[in-house]
């Protein structure tokens, strides 16, 4: 009968799918060369291993957004002409109720500046103090001895004071300039301390300090706990320790490999690929969990391992290349997208799930082929229980009809909130002492990582060019979100005629490093509170006045990110979609059953999506590439589910409730796993990782349970009527 409900897949068009002979052409070759493809196995794991001793660690955020995008680009090119490098800010702040204003802390800020300048990796250290004046003291005894009068007005003389000192001159900004490794010396500069200053660090290079130990946390604890939670889930369903751990294996593999050639390729690991090995494992074990538990149901049948590898291929091995297939195309429709990191963590995730299947398919066929495996056990936690609870439910329409009308309802309630988180430490979380450290600099000295920009300047016209970027300093500082805006228009004009040329001459270095070129005058905006609307006002004025030649800097080059995030967002889901169905229409050579596969995995989407924006997550660098993802992932459970209904289909009436007792528990083991899996993400100190492990337990139970229960409601009532 080729009536309602008709599958393409296995029945009667075997030019879709693996034929009767071919399965057992393989199956004998996996068990009769087990040892020979088990050797190969050992020979790619050997080679990984030692690729894991290359292991290098980028945690440098910014490196990698710089590049492929206009402002980014633009940012790297400012810092590579006046010879920037970001600097390490360190907020001294006294007591409440003292000031910087005397000769006593004046001398503990001399104590620190040279502290700091001790450091190793330190190239210079800027303070609100005088350096290189003839007559002014620098020495912390000598300050010391100063009285009060004579401090403040050593401060009041300093042309970087508004720059360097708060209002009530109680705090005091100390800028220190690496000579070398950033990231090293800031690992270094944040262990100093000094008795009677409370000490505050900031700035890019305290930030990939930070990251680097916890990009080394994330890579060496998660993965394990993940593996160890995965077994036990696939142990609740399978009931057999050997086999559940086996199940796992090609994951784990896929995720050595993976490795293996991301390190033999000269990569780094950064904040984004530190996921790549918790992807891959979790998301690659679906097949290996799928091919051990139909195995272990052949156990009831036949002692024949060959009939066993044989049977369980011809029911489980298309579905397999398949979802190897589609989870692939969800994470390779990443590259579509114009970020950077985003790219990589597609590429090499692709490949690990490739890496999985091909050892799911080959190598543990034939680590099992010597194993001794008995009937599955019936006392199973997610056993007959789940079995008969999903027969329960789709013998009518009704759970299918509740599940598509709320998931369209909470979609269309939340999706007009979905917006672009534009923090860029997103990835730190709201108590993480980076964070804390970024604010109180902002408050008190308007904003721990700066925008930076250039006016153009004439040397044969200097007054002209001063002028004009002090009218334009004015003016910037009267647009709303900014507090102050210096460069050496500030500067000059406080210095006597022959400091002033030097400074213009690019003779005398300030403290805030170099502020000028043969063409240009190097500024800094530092900002006050403000929002997307405010930095792109100031944005669009830079771009409106010809002396001013770029206004760049993090701020700035995190908003391109934020657009070309949600760029990525659009691109990489019409991708994935793109992807996925041709892979249905080949498989299936229908379009009703291409059609029907679709519509679970696009209900789980919009509930993804609704809750991204009603739980406050939002998108960001990570979060915004997670449905298409989700795509590659969750039509899995559609194409494993498909395929044991075509095979239950020939035996008659039934064959959707047939078609649970072979797929129903290893679907819903598998989502609980991923999701189970993924909570391990919440032992990571990065926000954005928990972030993903909430978003992963909606979208896998939402996959699962539409897949479930919508597939058979499209389907004619005769599959779910027992004769």
């Amino acid at each position: 009968m080729r009536g309602e409900g008709r599958w393409g897949v296995g029945s009667g068009r075997r030019g879709s799918s693996l034929g009767k002979g071919h399965v057992d052409r393989v199956a004998r070759f996996i068990v009769e060369r087990s040892r020979v493809v088990l050797a190969v196995t050992a020979i790619v794991t050997v080679a990984s291993v030692a690729m894991l001793f290359r292991v290098s660690f980028n945690a440098d955020v910014s490196s990698f957004l710089l590049e492929g995008n206009e402002q980014g680009e633009a940012f790297a090119a400012l810092q590579e002409k006046y010879d920037a490098t970001d600097p390490i800010n360190v907020v001294a702040s006294l007591p409440e109720g003292e000031s910087f204003a005397s000769g006593t802390n004046l001398a503990q800020l001399a104590s620190l500046r040279d502290e700091l300048a001790s450091v190793e990796g330190v190239g210079a250290v800027a303070t609100v103090l005088p350096a290189g004046v003839p007559g002014v003291p620098t020495a912390p005894e000598a300050l010391a001895a100063l009285p009060d009068e004579a401090a403040a007005a050593l401060l009041q003389r300093s042309p970087v004071a508004a720059l360097l000192l708060s209002d009530d001159s109680r705090h005091a900004l100390a800028i220190v300039t690496p000579s070398e490794d950033p990231t090293a010396t800031a690992r270094r500069v944040i262990d100093v301390s000094l008795e009677g200053l409370e000490l505050t660090y900031s700035g890019n290079p305290v930030v990939f300090a930070t990251v680097l130990d916890l990009l080394s946390l994330v890579l060496l604890v998660i993965p394990p706990i993940v593996i160890a939670l995965l077994v036990l889930v696939f142990y609740s369903t399978i009931g057999d320790r050997r086999l559940s751990v086996l199940a796992i294996v090609p994951a784990a593999l896929g995720s050595l490999w993976t490795f293996g050639l991301l390190f033999a390729l000269g990569r780094e690991i950064d904040i984004v690929t530190v996921i790549v090995p918790i992807f891959v494992i979790v998301m690659g074990s679906a097949d290996g969990l799928h091919f051990v538990t139909h195995f272990q149901a052949e156990a009831e049948k036949t002692q024949d391992v060959t009939t066993r590898v044989s049977t369980a291929l011809s029911e489980v091995g298309v579905p397999m290349i398949l979802t190897t297939i589609s989870t692939a195309a969800g994470f390779l429709s990443l590259l579509a997208t114009d970020v950077s990191p985003i790219r990589q963590l597609g590429a090499f995730t692709a490949i690990g799930i490739t890496f999985a299947g091909i050892v799911s398919f080959f190598a543990l066929p034939a680590v099992i082929s010597h194993q001794h495996v008995a009937p599955r056990h019936h006392t199973a936690l997610l056993g007959p229980r789940v079995v008969s609870a999903l027969k329960a439910a789709v013998r009518t329409r009704v759970p299918a009809t509740v599940v598509t009308v709320a998931v369209l309802g909470f979609a269309a309630a939340t999706l007009p909130s979905l917006d672009v988180n534009p923090d860029q430490l997103f990835f730190f979380k709201d108590d993480d002492p980076v964070r804390l450290a970024f604010e109180r600099t902002e408050e008190l000295f308007g904003g721990a990582t700066p925008l930076a920009g250039e006016f153009v300047f004439d040397p044969e016209q200097p007054e002209e060019s001063l002028a004009a970027a002090q009218r334009l300093s004015t003016q910037m500082e009267e647009l709303d979100g900014i507090r102050q805006v210096f460069s050496v228009a500030d500067v000059v004009g406080q210095l006597p005629p022959e400091q002033a040329q030097a400074v213009l001459a690019d003779q005398v270095t300030l403290p805030v490093g170099d502020m000028v070129s043969e063409d240009g005058l190097r500024f800094i905006v530092l900002p006050a509170a403000f929002d997307t609307d405010d930095l792109e006002d100031w944005v669009a004025f830079a771009a409106n006045e010809e002396a001013i030649r770029t206004l760049t800097g993090m701020p700035v080059v995190w908003n391109e990110i934020a657009r070309l995030v949600l760029e990525a967002q659009a691109t990489s889901l019409i991708v994935a979609y793109l992807l996925v169905t041709i892979m249905l229409i080949v498989a299936y050579r229908r379009w009703r059953e291409t059609f029907v596969s679709l519509i679970p995995i696009t209900l789980t989407l919009l509930a993804l999506l609704g809750f991204v924006a009603v739980s406050g997550i939002q998108l960001n660098l990570l979060t915004a590439v997670v449905s298409s993802i989700v795509l590659g992932v969750g039509i899995d459970y559609a194409i494993h589910y498909v395929a044991a209904i075509d095979h239950a289909r020939p035996a008659g009436p039934g064959y959707v409730l047939r078609g649970i007792d072979k797929a129903g528990r290893p679907i819903v083991a598998n989502a609980l796993g991923i999701a189970v899996g993924l909570t391990a993400l919440w032992l990571s100190p990065l926000k954005i990782h928990a972030q993903v492990s909430m978003i992963m337990w909606v979208a896998m139970l939402t996959a699962a349970a539409t897949s479930l229960l919508v597939i058979p409601a499209l389907l004619s009532r005769e599959g779910v009527r027992e004769d």
